[in-house]
Formats: structure tokens, C-alpha cells, sequence
């Protein structure tokens, strides 16, 4: 279908933040528009939109799409380059547009050789805030009485053409930890005068590695990183105040909550310890992608391989999985000329790919009848 690749490269020069994806909707609405569609926006949020196909059924199966970009700047040198400064489609976002945009095509052509009613979901900000939980608490899934959603993620990782899934956890539940270390400030040649935040931070960090040896069990996946360090104003004097920025990643709700907790015990401790104030913070952003084990097992007559183990990314298609009997899967891009990572300024795919996502689901909605 040539006109995969067409709107996969107009809109990938068109990428856009999350909740601003203004100019992308109005580019989405124009070409379902054409198609015959009549698009509605999203309750409560300002951009992105849905598609209902009305086939007289009580259930309706749906398709999702996310429709942002990334603060990126592209380096790939490509006639259709991203035309924004600084912003960019690193995550293949574009291409996922463009597969349910060529779905949304092959249903216009035949739509009555489908009897269940299709839901297109159009989705902003994929990669923050993470509008999923908006469009799941605005009721849209229970309003058209869905009962199954599938998704799919473009993956360099994977050889091109390749399709690979799981049944139960995908990706990991993931938080954003904050801390925030108070101590007292002093001249370096009087350091008792004062309690150091440094030395507090340094230990922390230490002791939090202790916590999936000693506080967990061995056969839960759980990476704990700080990735982000910033404290002290000189170098001759005793630190006041210290930041520490991370992300914690497991595959468990209540095990994500049982590390915060330990997290902050031992952030207690060293209050103790060091003589200073220590803040720790770590909310939940997307919960872990769980799998519905049925339609994985249909899937795989596709041609949907067995991923031999989850990933430790997120993605807030993990709010549908919650709410409805979920599939998501991954689609391979990976070539001997193209490998560059997600979240890369040299991301890039080839458009035949897309093809086969519109295959898997028109598949998976033959299979929903």
C-alpha cells in the first residue's frame, strides 16, 4: 500500500509534543475524512481523536494508536526530515499512525465483511503524561462496550518483519523517583560543624542496591537506577543539599510498591545516621503491560512469535490492559543498515513493515468475530 509510506513520511516531518499534537490531529482528521469517516475528539483532552464503526453489534473491538513525538533532533538525512527544530518521531510513532490510518483504509473497502463494531483510537501523549489513563477514567471503552484492544510498538531490536509477543507481562510498571537530601552546610576545613548531604546520598544509593539482593525475592525482575546527581555549591565546603532523580521498573504492582517502601526505610535510617533530612518520593506513572493470555494464543496462528522474556520499558497502553482483554505487540525493523534505538536521533524504518501490522489486524479482528 503505497499510501503507508506517504503518510508515515508526511507526518513524521510533522512531529509534535505530547498534548500538542495539534497539527497531527488536524492531518489525521483530514485523511479519515477522506476515507468517509466521521472522527470525534477525545473527552477531556485537546488533542487526538476516535473513529466508531457502527456495525449494529453490542461489542466492539478497538485499535489504538499513540500520536506524539519526542524532544529530539533528528539527524537522519532523509528527504522527509522532521520539519520541527528539536522535536522528533525517535520512537516510531509515525509509523503507528500510518498502520491504523491503512487499516481504517482496507475497512472503508469492505467494511461489511466485518460484523463487530471497531473503535480507531488515535491517542496523545504516549510519552507524557501518559493520556491512556485520561481515555480509559473518561469511560470511552465501557461507552462502546469494548471487549478487546490491540496495539502494536515498532522495535529496532527485532529483525525486520518480525513479530514477537507474550502472554501476560510485556513491559514493566515504571515510577520516577525524586529525592531530596537536607543537611547543614559548612567550610571544609571544619566539617563537624556540619552534616554533609553527599556522603548521606552516597550511601543511599549504595544501600538501595541492597534492596533486590536482600528485600526481594530473586525471581522478581526489578531495576532500581539513579541516573541523575546534583548537590553542593563549592568545592572547600560540606554539601547542604543534595538531588537524586531516577526510575524504578519491575513487573509487579505490589512489588513496585514493597521497593518504595524499603526505599523510604532506608532513607529513614540514614537520617539517623547522617543528621539530615531525607525526602523520597516515587509515584507509579504507567502500570505494567499485561498481556491477555487468549488473544496472545490467537495471535500466534498469525505468526506472533513467543518473546522469550519481558522488557523492562513502559508504554501507557498498560491503562487499557487494565480495563479490557488486551493484546500488544511488537513489530520488528530492525536491518543490517538500520538499527538505531528508540529515543535516538538516527531512528528510522522502512515503510514495508507497516504492511504487516495492518495484516495483524484485520487478522485479529477476523478472529474477534
Amino acid at each position: 500500500m503505497e499510501e503507508l509510506k506517504r503518510w508515515r513520511r508526511d507526518l513524521h516531518q510533522i512531529p509534535e509534543l505530547g498534548l500538542e499534537e495539534v497539527e497531527t490531529t488536524e492531518y489525521l482528521k483530514t485523511t479519515l475524512t477522506k476515507m468517509g469517516y466521521e472522527t470525534h475528539p477525545l473527552k477531556g483532552l485537546s488533542t487526538g481523536l476516535y473513529v466508531y464503526i457502527d456495525q449494529g453489534q453490542e461489542e466492539t473491538i478497538a485499535f489504538r494508536t499513540d500520536i506524539d513525538a519526542l524532544s529530539v533532533e533528528e539527524e537522519n538525512d532523509v528527504s522527509y526530515k522532521s520539519h520541527h527544530p528539536h522535536i522528533m518521531h525517535a520512537c516510531g510513532h509515525d509509523g503507528h499512525m500510518s498502520a491504523l490510518l491503512g487499516f481504517a483504509y482496507r475497512l472503508s473497502q469492505k467494511k461489511e465483511h466485518y460484523k463487530n463494531n471497531i473503535l480507531l483510537i488515535f491517542q496523545p501523549a504516549e510519552e507524557a503524561p501518559g493520556a491512556a489513563k485520561d481515555i480509559v477514567e473518561s469511560g470511552l471503552l465501557n461507552d462502546y462496550h469494548v471487549k478487546a484492544i490491540y496495539g502494536i510498538h515498532l522495535m529496532p531490536y527485532i529483525e525486520e518483519g518480525d513479530l514477537y509477543s507474550k502472554a501476560g507481562p510485556l513491559m514493566a510498571e515504571c515510577g520516577e523517583i525524586d529525592i531530596v537530601i537536607k543537611g547543614k552546610g559548612a567550610h571544609a576545613g571544619t566539617p563537624e560543624q556540619g552534616h554533609d548531604a553527599i556522603i548521606a546520598a552516597s550511601m543511599l544509593v549504595a544501600q538501595f542496591q541492597t534492596i533486590h539482593s536482600r528485600s526481594i525475592s530473586p525471581f522478581e525482575d526489578v531495576v532500581l537506577n539513579i541516573g541523575k546527581i546534583n548537590g553542593g555549591t563549592a568545592r572547600n565546603a560540606v554539601a547542604e543539599e543534595v538531588k537524586l532523580e531516577g526510575t524504578l521498573r519491575c513487573y509487579d504492582e505490589d512489588v513496585f510498591m514493597h521497593v518504595v517502601n524499603r526505599m523510604k526505610e532506608i532513607a529513614k535510617g540514614l537520617e539517623v545516621a547522617y543528621g539530615c533530612d531525607i525526602d523520597v518520593t516515587c509515584d507509579p506513572m504507567y502500570p505494567p503491560l499485561l498481556n491477555d493470555e487468549t488473544l496472545f494464543e490467537k495471535a500466534k496462528s498469525f505468526g506472533v512469535k513467543q518473546l522469550k522474556q519481558p522488557m523492562m520499558l513502559a508504554e501507557d497502553f498498560a491503562f487499557y490492559t487494565k480495563a479490557v482483554p488486551s493484546l500488544f505487540i511488537y513489530v520488528g525493523t530492525k536491518t543490517k543498515t538500520m538499527q538505531s534505538g528508540l529515543h535516538t536521533s538516527t531512528f528510522n524504518f522502512n515503510e514495508e513493515v507497516l504492511e504487516k501490522a495492518v495484516d495483524f489486524y484485520e487478522y485479529m479482528l477476523k478472529e474477534s468475530i
